[in-house]
């Protein structure tokens, strides 16, 4: 027996500008150099914009390949040649070679990555497109793209709140060498330019059968989480799925309802906006614990729903695991810090994002991509969850 309710979807929350990338930190004020210490009383300040001058010295010039070229007593086509990474620079011999980057060394030269790159029609950067910034797993997925994209030489900036539009313009501009785009929805995907590399990361595998796809066994971690609660004892399971059409969230409704119909299992279940974050899930979640016949168990399309669910149950004098027991997806950080800690399904996104620049990076280098198997998802149990009374 099933009982549904719906909340409004919203849709895909926008980043700070049209294509957000990358923002740093800047600090309040210039930092206190070797030899300074920092204003204190009595010490004599000056107000911003007056005295500039002097303030800070001359940058140090930077040496040229000029400069390495005198040092080694080669020519300055010699040096590019040593620097461009291209066939031409290995008809240089082995000794002129290693003379040039010796007296590179000892000048603290660095070859000018833009120069090589515009000889090579790339601009050195890969964009990850995710449909939330600002949630947490997608920091885990950044992690390991981050990672992986360091080894092949990419910088990477990521996008939020993207639509198709949007996506096709990062396409035909040359901005980027190649796009990852992460758990689409529907409303987010168009049509690519034939010659744009681009990899689909926790996406529909039918989605562009031309391009290279790496899923994550959502199905497979959702049945774990209904068989561990069944396994408990829990016959009716309240349920706050994601209200959102992005495939991975069809994926782990499909399984839910295939788990639990199996196991003869009733369900009252809400659907939630991820995007709207806790206050959402708080609100649901209310609706949900104050239902009749209220489940003692629930399972969350993440673990910031389950969040929220604590903060209901906490609301409406229930404890948990004692009278909730409460499952979550992902395996963000704040699931181990929550009391009690929150059993959960892990989700591999570091090794999504990984997985995600080696099969972009063959990409770029003209060569075949081997298909991936889905990635292993993984129900990590702590004290959220107990038998049923």
């Amino acid at each position: 027996m099933r009982h549904e309710e719906h909340e409004k979807s919203a849709g895909p929350t926008s980043g700070a500008s049209g294509l957000p990338g990358s923002t740093a930190a800047v600090p309040g004020g210039p930092p206190t150099r070797p030899g300074e210490h920092a204003a204190g009383p009595g010490d004599q300040t000056v107000a911003s914009g007056e005295g500039a001058s002097g303030t800070w010295p001359a940058p140090v010039r930077k040496p040229t390949g000029r400069d390495v070229a005198r040092l080694a007593g080669v020519s300055q086509a010699t040096v590019s040649l040593v620097f461009s990474g291209s066939e031409a620079g290995r008809r240089v011999s082995d000794a002129t070679r290693e003379r040039v980057r010796e007296a590179a060394r000892s000048l603290g030269y660095r070859p000018q990555a833009a120069g090589r790159q515009l000889r090579l029609g790339r601009s050195g950067m890969i964009l990850l497109a995710v449909p939330n910034i600002l949630g947490p797993f997608f920091g885990r997925v950044l992690e390991g793209v981050h990672e992986e994209a360091g080894k092949h030489g990419l910088a990477v900036v990521v996008s939020s709140g993207w639509g198709s539009a949007t996506l096709a313009d990062a396409a035909t501009t040359s901005r980027f060498d190649g796009l990852l785009i992460c758990s689409p929805d529907d409303s987010q995907l168009g049509e690519l330019p034939a010659d744009t590399p681009a990899v689909f990361l926790d996406a529909d595998p039918g989605t562009d059968r031309a391009r290279p796809t790496i899923e994550l066994d959502v199905a497979g971690g959702m049945r774990a989480a209904v068989e561990h609660l069944a396994g408990l004892g829990h016959r009716r399971i309240g349920r706050l799925r994601s209200t959102h059409s992005a495939y991975t969230f069809r994926v782990r409704q499909a399984a839910f309802e295939e788990a639990v119909g199996a196991l003869g299992l009733e369900v009252v279940e809400f659907g939630v906006s991820l995007n709207e974050g806790q206050p959402a899930a708080r609100s649901v979640a209310h609706r949900l614990l104050e239902h009749p016949d209220r489940p003692h168990a629930v399972i969350c399309d993440d673990d910031v729903v389950a969040s929220g669910v604590y903060q209901a149950a906490a609301e409406l004098g229930l404890k948990v695991p004692g009278d909730l027991s409460v499952v979550g997806i992902d395996n963000v950080p704040v699931a181990a810090l929550l009391a009690p800690p929150l059993t959960t399904v892990d989700l591999p996104g570091e090794r999504l994002g990984r997985a995600g620049v080696a099969a972009l990076a063959d990409l770029l280098r003209g060569e075949p991509v081997t298909p991936v198997p889905p990635l292993a998802t993984s129900l990590v149990l702590r004290s959220s969850t107990a038998a049923s009374a």
